[in-house]
């Protein structure tokens, strides 16, 4: 089989994806698509306890989402000789991406200094829960453990209910994209310097830094933020309406926006009222602004007023379920989901890839690879000869 390349745009690079689970598979996913040689390399199967936490359903959607267009090998780096095998994939890589307790990679002999020695030009990017130093630096890391600590869960869901995590992974996808840009960025450094260097990115720094706006609220002024609800935390008229036959979002931020949407719903009376006044104002009297739309919104369905209020330039949109938001009209024709066969002529479906080049695209090419799949392939692009390959498989070296 030839390497794999869904995109020319990073088809000089070859990058050994040594992570599990999500935050570093995301990660080196966006590599893979963007056309790097990606070598998944894992421990053959049984060896490590928690194998079916993140690769136990090689079928399921969501292994095969992250592990697109990528190789696979196994190797157990607990087996002698295996280390050797490792740096001689070093030597012909320019990525290595890990997700382990910091401790880990010293112990296996993976530092970034023994790879630096093998490689003076390799990127070691590594994920880990709480960095690479610390109180905490030795605890393992989770998604919604970092959302708690992270501050997102105190300001998500109905104001009193008590903490709420987010329905998704925030954590764990923002710490695998700033890894990813951590990444980019090392690789343009070395066309300069010539050199490599270590990259880390955490959960718990990510998920601060995704607080964005709330946590410098607090940096800079000392507004605690709290749970908003549906409503924005700072924007009124901006959230979530019910109209005759369900609920939409309305983001009517802005002062233009406020004059627009207060013509379109007959009632202009409401931008001279004292309470409305300003974005501040509105905020202060948000119960009271909510109230006199709602009223208004009951009046017509969802689409009506989507409609009305998108050509009248104020932002609105419907509340989708999945199915539903991907069977929107505009959803389909940005072909944000592609359905790929596997080997067996069986489609499955993947989520493109959010950032679009004009030349280069990244794309989807082939679906999630078997366990150990290309392990004699890759081995052998190192050097290696079908006898020395069988002899690491009976040893349980790969």
């Amino acid at each position: 089989m030839s390497k794999i390349q869904a995109s020319s745009a990073l088809s000089n690079l070859r990058v050994l994806d040594m992570s599990r689970v999500r935050a570093g598979p995301n990660c080196v996913r966006l590599l893979a698509d963007f056309g790097a040689d990606v070598i998944r390399i894992e421990p053959p199967k049984g060896v490590d306890p928690n194998e079916g936490m993140f690769a136990g359903n090689r079928e399921g959607g969501d292994f095969q989402n992250l592990n697109r267009n990528k190789r696979a090998m196994t190797l157990n780096l607990k087996k002698p000789g295996a280390l050797d095998i490792m740096m001689r994939l070093v030597k012909t890589a320019d990525v290595v991406v890990e997700n382990w307790r910091p401790d880990i990679k010293k112990k296996l002999g993976i530092d970034y200094e023994s790879l630096a020695k093998v490689n003076p030009r390799i990127i070691l990017a590594s994920i880990s829960g709480f960095g690479q130093e610390g109180p905490y630096a030795s605890r393992p890391g989770f998604d919604q453990i970092m959302q708690g600590m992270g501050g997102l869960m105190s300001v998500t869901g109905i104001p009193g209910q008590g903490p709420v995590r987010a329905g998704l992974a925030v954590a764990d996808m923002s710490a695998g994209l700033y890894a990813g840009i951590g990444i980019l960025t090392a690789l343009l450094e070395r066309e300069r310097s010539g050199k490599g260097q270590w990259v880390h990115a955490s959960l718990l720094h990510a998920q601060i830094a995704m607080m964005d706006f709330q946590a410098a609220r607090y940096l800079n002024e000392g507004d605690v933020a709290g749970q908003a609800g549906n409503d924005h935390p700072t924007s009124t008229p901006m959230g979530l309406f019910e109209a005759s036959d369900g609920s939409f979002n309305l983001g009517a931020s802005g002062q233009g926006n406020w004059v627009r949407l207060c013509e379109l719903v007959g009632h202009p009376e409401w931008i001279a009222d004292p309470d409305f006044a300003n974005e501040k104002t509105r905020t202060a009297n948000r119960a009271r602004c909510n109230k006199l739309l709602s009223e208004v919104f009951k009046t017509k369905p969802v689409e009506y007023w989507v409609e009305a209020l998108n050509n009248a330039g104020v932002p609105a949109g419907p509340v989708y379920n999945v199915p539903q938001m991907f069977a929107d009209k505009h959803v389909k024709q940005a072909n944000i989901a592609k359905m790929v066969k596997d080997k067996a002529g069986k489609e499955k479906g993947f989520i493109t890839q959010p950032a679009v080049l004009s030349r280069t695209p990244a794309d989807v090419v082939t679906t999630a690879p078997q366990w150990g799949e290309h392990t004699q392939e890759v081995l052998a692009e190192v050097g290696y000869s079908a006898e020395e390959i069988a002899k690491f498989q009976e040893q349980g070296v790969v």
